[in-house]
């Protein structure tokens, strides 16, 4: 690198020895490991990394894998993120200056994998033909991936925990791998903050520097501007090649695979290509996300053949000039929903759904379409006849349980994917086995009637309310839910998770200037959901709860002044405002049949 530092790197060729094109991928998880994801339907055992290469390879590539900086093989210092611009556009260069590379290089990676990819493409390297970003690539790492709505996202923690264990300098330190052992992060996830020297990755200080600094830097400063966290700032100068966004809807990356289809669509020549299914971070060739099937029909396997096949057909197509492109719609995405409503024999719901193409997204044929919140808990398209409100306490020490959603690497304390939202002993949180969130005090609800017809929502929702609230800091966060019915298999009903959305009030205007509330008063926000698509069925019910947390998927906002430190944790009592001027509603992304 151009400081000097070397990173570890194979390079793997076919026999022939003539000048070829070459895939490049960089990775923290190591180039001679196995990812939990790189399995197909047919057969769920994951390939290696050098077993995935030696496909490649075999197939006429030059495939080149590389230990990002500071991690197993390769030396310098793991800084998450804030290197990758850099070092990928070094390894570009070195890779264009070698005997085998006939100057096209395509890349691909999930996860951080695809964080690399984006990073490396805001500085547009010479030889970059083709790539395929798999669940990654931060178009604002600070509004969704890190942090989202001025929260923090704690799967950082976990993340870091695992990989602090993981280092190269943990598996030379045999005193360092005992404190880290010795841990355990379930009692290190509260309202408390982490401090220097006060984490139980203290015993690792590289990787407790960078939770910190990410986990205080809580307002959009120049911190959330740099290569490797915000490809929106860099869209103009972003490479102009044939490029794939993939994620799922329960994936912490969706956000970004949308704002990146779109923003650069509009901008390259590309082409620039969307997919979104069903599934959890990395997991396409699964039917399921948590406790939610989907079907057979739910598996990228099943659309394209295996993921191996539809990568090799795009560098094929776009490096390699091959006739046909396994992509020729510009947006493939997996509608959740329309399944029978049954328990399956595997114990799951099935929720069922199907795939559709489309020219663009968001969808033509999409209408936002307002639902008013009523004070009697219902949902409805007409305002309230009179002023009211409805109020939530929300207490730091007690927060609203996480119960699955857009979440990776959270383990041991948070589960991705769709569930039944009720506590239970798999839900870190949970005070009461069984109960349904609905039913908490501190959770509002807000649904409609029962649906007399299949309502289609494909977008992102959008919460306009009117909020007050005791404290000058507090979070607001929406979740939409379909309700299913009371039935044989489910005697108490099924209400399954589809999107979230947050804010925490003091960046209500502005995430670059947090300012504090006024107790009592009252302040109009909005909030948006995370990517959605899901069919309402006949007979279900749209569902809207509100609270004041969602943990442990974001930190707990103790309710007090953030300039202060050291201040305890007090409780909120917030309100939302219904009718008259102010009218809380939602605004939901319905599909119009016959509206393209």
């Amino acid at each position: 690198m151009r400081d000097g530092v070397h990173l570890a790197t194979d390079v793997y060729l076919p026999v022939e020895g003539a000048a070829l094109p070459v895939l490049l991928e960089r990775i923290p998880y190591d180039k001679d490991g196995t990812n939990h994801a790189d399995f197909s339907a047919a057969d769920q055992t994951p390939l290696s990394k050098p077993e995935l290469a030696q496909i490649f390879a075999r197939h006429g590539y030059a495939f080149v894998l590389q230990d990002c900086r500071g991690r197993y093989g390769s030396e310098g210092v793991f800084r998450k993120y804030l290197a990758e611009a850099e070092d990928g556009e070094d390894t570009m260069a070195w890779i264009m200056d070698q005997p085998w590379c006939n100057g096209r290089i395509g890349t691909l990676g999930l996860s951080y994998g695809a964080h690399v990819q984006a990073a490396l493409a805001t500085l547009d390297p010479p030889g970059l033909a083709a790539m395929f970003l798999d669940s990654g690539g931060f178009s604002s790492a600070y509004h969704s991936g890190i942090r989202q709505g001025g929260a923090y996202e704690l799967k950082q923690l976990t993340w870091a925990f695992k990989h602090a264990l993981l280092a190269p300098e943990t598996l030379a330190d045999p005193a360092r791998r005992a404190a880290l052992e010795a841990a355990d992060i379930r009692d290190w996830v509260g309202v408390e903050k982490w401090r220097p020297g006060h984490s139980p990755i203290s015993a690792a200080p590289e990787y407790e520097d960078f939770i910190l600094e990410q986990w205080n830097a809580d307002s959009f400063t120049d911190f959330w501007k740099q290569r490797g966290l915000y490809a929106r700032g860099w869209y103009d100068s972003f490479a102009d090649v044939p490029m794939v966004h993939m994620s799922s809807w329960y994936d912490p990356y969706a956000l970004t695979a949308v704002e990146n289809f779109t923003g650069l669509a509009a901008r390259k020549r590309g082409p620039v290509k969307l997919i979104m299914g069903p599934w959890t971070h990395g997991k396409r060739s699964l039917t399921f996300s948590g406790d939610a099937d989907f079907g057979p029909q739910s598996t990228l396997d099943h659309l394209f053949g295996d993921y191996v096949t539809l990568r090799m057909r795009w560098f094929d197509c776009h490096m390699r000039d091959a006739a046909t492109d396994p992509l020729p719609a510009s947006v493939y995405l997996f509608t959740m929903g329309g399944g029978t409503g049954r328990r399956l024999s595997s114990g799951r719901l099935d929720h069922g759904g199907q795939w559709r193409s489309a020219a663009n997204w968001p969808l033509p044929a999409m209408r936002m379409t307002p639902f008013h919140l009523h004070a009697d808990g219902s949902l409805g398209e007409t305002p309230p006849s009179k002023p009211d409100a409805r109020e939530f306490v929300h207490d730091p020490h007690r927060p609203v349980p996480t119960i699955g959603g857009a979440i990776a690497s959270g383990a041991p304390v948070m589960e991705a994917g769709g569930f039944d939202q009720r506590e239970g002993p798999d839900f870190f949180g949970s005070s009461v086995a069984g109960r349904a969130l609905a039913d908490r005090s501190d959770v509002l609800t807000f649904e409609t009637p029962i649906l007399r017809a299949d309502v289609e929502l494909t977008g992102q929702a959008i919460a306009d309310l009117f909020v007050s609230s005791t404290a000058i800091d507090t979070d607001v966060t929406i979740k939409i839910v379909d309700v299913y019915p009371a039935s044989a298999d489910y005697p108490e009903g099924y209400a399954l998770n589809i999107a979230h959305g947050l804010v925490r009030m003091r960046f209500r205007n502005s995430f670059e200037a947090p300012e504090a509330m006024e107790p009592g008063k009252v302040y109009r926000v909005q909030i948006a959901s995370f990517p959605m698509s899901n069919l309402f069925a006949n007979g279900h019910r749209i569902r809207i709860e509100i609270a004041g947390s969602n943990f442990p998927h974001f930190d707990i906002n103790p309710n007090t002044d953030w300039r202060i430190e050291g201040l305890a944790p007090v409780v909120a009592e917030t309100s939302i405002h219904l009718g008259g001027n102010q009218a809380s509603q939602i605004l939901l992304p319905v599909v119009i049949d016959g509206a393209d």
